[in-house]
């Protein structure tokens, strides 16, 4: 009992020790703000089971359905979810215009967060052209719903400033809708 009682003295004064070390390095090598007119942020409670609400951003048939407001659509999408996995979402104007929004992903949480970019596309080619975002998704349990909150960091304030004139706030409301309607379902 002596010896089990000196091992976790020997452990809690470790721990306190290494506590402290950590704290002092996280204040010398504080991360700084990221500057709030480059950042736009979306955020919605989403009644359907966050299992849903992952699934719907991780497979490429179920994006196809919700990811673009109307009356823009999806016409081809592909994801390879894990760090460097691409993901490719090709996007049709009313006007038949497609466009392709090439990325890959940069961290991935199964079942919590997504993080990507467009700075990159397969194989981690740097984008031809200036990159745009580094979009991170987060998902939480909430009262039996899911928190869905959308992060998007952009280059320059200009490039946030055109994102946001491109319709951000109403364009991911919009997105958001079509995903509680598809993520509230029984999914196939």
């Amino acid at each position: 009992m002596g010896l089990m009682l000196a091992i976790h003295k020997q452990r809690s004064v470790a721990r306190c020790l290494f506590n402290n070390f950590t704290h002092r390095m996280n204040r010398q090598m504080a991360v700084p703000e990221f500057p709030a007119d480059r950042e736009l942020v979306f955020t919605r409670l989403i009644d359907a089971p966050r299992a849903n609400v992952w699934r719907c951003w991780t497979d490429a048939d179920l994006l196809k359905r919700w990811f673009a407001p109307a009356p823009l659509k999806v016409t081809q999408a592909q994801v390879d979810v894990r760090p460097g996995g691409i993901s490719c979402l090709t996007m049709q104007l009313p006007d038949g215009t497609e466009t392709p929004n090439e990325g890959v992903y940069l961290e991935v949480i199964e079942g919590r967060k997504l993080v990507f970019t467009d700075a990159f596309t397969a194989a981690w080619q740097p984008k031809e052209g200036a990159p745009f975002m580094v979009a991170t998704i987060t998902l939480d349990d909430e009262e039996g719903k899911t928190r869905y909150t959308a992060c998007v960091r952009h280059w320059s304030t200009d490039a946030a400033r055109q994102h946001e004139n491109m319709g951000f706030h109403s364009g991911w409301d919009a997105c958001a809708t079509q995903l509680e309607a598809l993520a509230s379902t029984r999914l196939a």
